[in-house]
């Protein structure tokens, strides 16, 4: 909250110099502050946002690709936003999915230096994957919320359900805590669905990337069972 305050001060002195309105000051001093579009950097093994979803996958989702969105969030002021606030705000102004609104965020956190790829920000740390499987959503819901059929592509892990609406959302404590995982499914037509799973409260990098690729490839085994039971 200071360092919002001090910002804002900041631009109103500007606009006292300069007679800008508010708007203005405030995206020239972000403008002055870091370059418009900066580059991601990735850490060795660490892969951003951007490096996972492409420019047109986000257009299609959001209506804006990975520019466009930097652009909106710098003139907003969101260097200066908490994560919560700019997902909201993205959710809010401009109708963007929960989901979604989450992944243009820590995109944007990554690429303005206010995150690595795979901490949080603020520190902890977080991996995850998606996938897009031929079958309905309900069907792709029911392979997390029902335990019998979890354990068929997702083996020897306790996981201990926090809450499951359907056909959206899943939460579950991961093997015991203290990490734990958030999922995302989303309807892609009446026979096609999209997976998104978030596991959260990581120890450290490492941790990071050993789940992010076991998420690929257990999310490469959900996908291959529920389609091959859907061709018979």
């Amino acid at each position: 909250m200071t360092r919002q305050k001090s910002f804002k001060s900041r631009v109103r002195t500007r606009m006292d110099k300069t007679g800008e309105s508010y708007t203005t000051a405030r995206r020239q001093m972000l403008a002055k502050a870091e370059p418009a579009r900066t580059p991601p950097v990735a850490p060795a093994g660490g892969r951003t946002q951007q490096d996972r979803i492409s420019d047109a996958l986000l257009r299609e989702r959001t209506g804006q690709d990975w520019a466009g969105w930097f652009d909106r969030l710098d003139a907003w002021g969101a260097v200066e936003r908490t994560h919560t606030e700019t997902a909201r705000w993205l959710v809010d102004t401009h109708g963007v999915p929960g989901w979604w609104a989450q992944t243009v965020t820590v995109g944007y956190e990554q690429a303005r230096g206010l995150r690595a790829p795979g901490q949080r920000r603020g520190g902890g740390f977080e991996a995850g994957g998606s996938r897009t499987v031929a079958v309905p959503v309900q069907t792709l819901f029911h392979a997390f919320a029902d335990e019998a059929t979890r354990r068929r592509w997702l083996p020897d892990v306790e996981v201990r359900v926090r809450t499951a609406t359907g056909p959206k959302t899943f939460r579950a404590d991961w093997a015991g805590g203290p990490s734990r995982i958030v999922v995302g499914l989303t309807a892609v037509g009446a026979s096609k669905a999209r997976v998104a799973v978030l596991h959260e409260k990581l120890a450290d990098a490492g941790e990071a990337e050993r789940l992010r690729a076991y998420w690929r490839d257990r999310l490469g085994a959900l996908k291959a069972l529920l389609e091959r039971e859907a061709a018979r």
